[in-house]
Parts: C-alpha cells; structure tokens; sequence
C-alpha cells in the first residue's frame, strides 16, 4: 500500500513538473510572440488615448475600460479562434495574411505622415467631439479589431510549429497580456496630467515643481509615443512584407538586404551586430515607406476617397 502511494506521489510530482515546464514553454514563446508584435502594440497605445481627448476627466477611465472589455472580445472571441482554424486547415494562407496585414501597418504609417505634412491632421476633432460615448467606444473597438488582428497574426507566425493546443493557449496569453499591457499604459497616460496637477498644488517645492514638469511634458510624450508609433509600424510591416516576398518565392529583396548585413556584421567589430540589425530596420522601414505609398496612392483614386480622412 505504501509502495503504491509512493509511486502515485512519484507520478504526480513527474506530471507536475511537466506541466510546469510546459507552462514555462508557452511562457517564453508568448513572450517572444509578443516581443514580435511590438510595433502594432505601441502604436495601438498611442492611438487609443486620442479616444478621450476632449472628454471630462472622470468619464476618461470608464471609456477605456468600455474599449479594454471591447478588445477582449476581439481577440478572445473572434481573432484568435478564426487564426487557429486558419492555421490548422489553410496554414497556406497564413504568409498572405500576414503580408496583407504588414501592407496595412505600411499604409497607416504613410497616411499618418502623409496628413501631417499635408496639414490634414486635427482637421476632424470638432466631429470627433460631437460624438456619444457609445459612439466614441464603438470607434474605437473597430480599431481595436483591424490592430488586434495584425498583433495576433504576429504572434501566430512565431509559434506556427507549435500543437494546437499549444498555439491556441500561446495566443490566449499573448492576447490576455498584451490588451492588459496596452490599456493599463493607456490609462495611466491620460490620467497622468492629472497626477501632475495634483503633485503641483502640493506645497512642497521638489514635488510642485516635478508635477508642473510633467503637466507640461505630456503632450510631448504622446507626440514622441505617436512619432515612435509610425516608425515602428513602418519597420514591422516592411520587415512583414519583405519576409513575406521570400517566403513566397521572391528571394530578391530579402537577399539583398541579408548581404547588407553580413558585409556589415563582418566589416565593423563590435558593433557589427548591432549595426546590422540597424541596416535591416532601415530597410525594411524604407520598403515600408515604399508599400505604403503605393497603397495611399492607389486607394486615393477610389470615386469619394478623402485624403485627408484618418483611418483611425
């Protein structure tokens, strides 16, 4: 009897020690899932603050959780079983995909710049401010939609060899963490002006000079966030497109650029690491510009297309 019970106790703790390994697996690719989303990520945390620009301040964080609870079902309910069933019985169509989405992230970047050097952006606040709640949620749950998709798309791609199983709770950890990432950096961002007001009225000097620095440092901040926001989508969704044209046979581009990187990496020491990966990102933010001009050019000879319209 004993003899039995310590065998049993030897399986249990065998069978725990592999889940525990298993769970540090999914652990690890979701982190490098995630790590590959990175671009799409920042950008949707620079977008979603414009949402409650111009709201009261105490109606900030119930629409932020509104839009939060929105992009859970996104991503819980939609994107990630329709990926899974995509990457069980089509993994075929997962390369175009996922190019269509880095062609996205390439147009969105070239129309963001391509509004402010054409003085088109701001141009719709007014229309933006006369919407409702539900008006401004639903918006922005759209958004969320299109940007979760890309995120998971990505993530998707780094762990396409793992079982289903496997993939579907990768996804689930990556989609759980990501959106708490993306909504929790959103909150304390439009809340942190109000942070600052309250340190400034306090009476001690260090602390009412720090709040004044930071009421006055936070349109900066959200201004560099988008900066940053556009170039990370140009790198990731030219990177997307140009892994994507090798995948798919066309070996030209991504040659090029690989060659760029090793004569870097050999010819520098050192650096020569860092400097290649510097050379790839340039590229790949170069063919992003490319892709997302053509794109901006073709879709603006749509009959009644807008120049000047956001997508978001």
């Amino acid at each position: 009897m004993a003899g039995g019970l310590v065998g049993l106790l030897d399986d249990v703790v065998t069978l725990a020690k592999l889940a525990a390994t298993s769970l540090d697996d999914i652990g690890a690719a979701a982190g490098r899932a995630t790590s590959k989303a990175a671009g799409v990520v920042i950008d949707d945390a620079a977008v979603t603050p414009q949402y409650v620009h111009g709201l009261a301040a105490n109606r900030e964080l119930p629409i932020i959780k509104k839009i939060a609870k929105g992009s859970f079902r996104n991503k819980l309910l939609f994107v990630v079983p329709v990926l899974l069933i995509l990457s069980e019985l089509l993994p075929v169509l997962l390369t175009p995909l996922l190019m269509l989405g880095g062609g996205y992230l390439c147009y969105e970047a070239v129309h963001k710049i391509w509004g402010v050097v054409a003085g088109h952006e701001g141009g719709h606040d007014s229309a933006e401010e006369m919407k409702s709640e539900d008006e401004v949620v639903s918006g922005a749950i759209r958004t969320d939609l299109i940007l979760s998709a890309e995120i998971m798309t990505i993530a998707l791609n780094e762990v396409a060899d793992e079982p289903l199983v496997s993939r579907g709770l990768i996804l689930v950890v990556v989609a759980i963490g990501i959106t708490i990432l993306i909504y929790g950096v959103v909150a304390l961002l439009v809340r942190m002006d109000d942070v600052g007001l309250h340190l400034a009225e306090t009476r001690q000097n260090g602390m009412a000079r720090f709040g004044r620095g930071l009421v006055n440092a936070m349109p900066k901040i959200l201004s560099a966030l988008g900066i940053i926001g556009t170039a990370a989508m140009l790198w990731v969704g030219g990177h997307i497109v140009l892994i994507g044209l090798d995948e798919l046979g066309l070996h030209g581009p991504y040659d090029l650029v690989h060659g760029w990187e090793e004569a870097i990496h050999d010819a520098v020491e050192g650096l020569g690491g860092f400097l290649a990966w510097l050379t790839n990102t340039a590229a790949s933010a170069v063919l992003g510009l490319v892709v997302g001009a053509v794109l901006v050019a073709v879709l603006s000879l749509r009959p009644g297309a807008d120049s000047g319209a956001s997508a978001h």
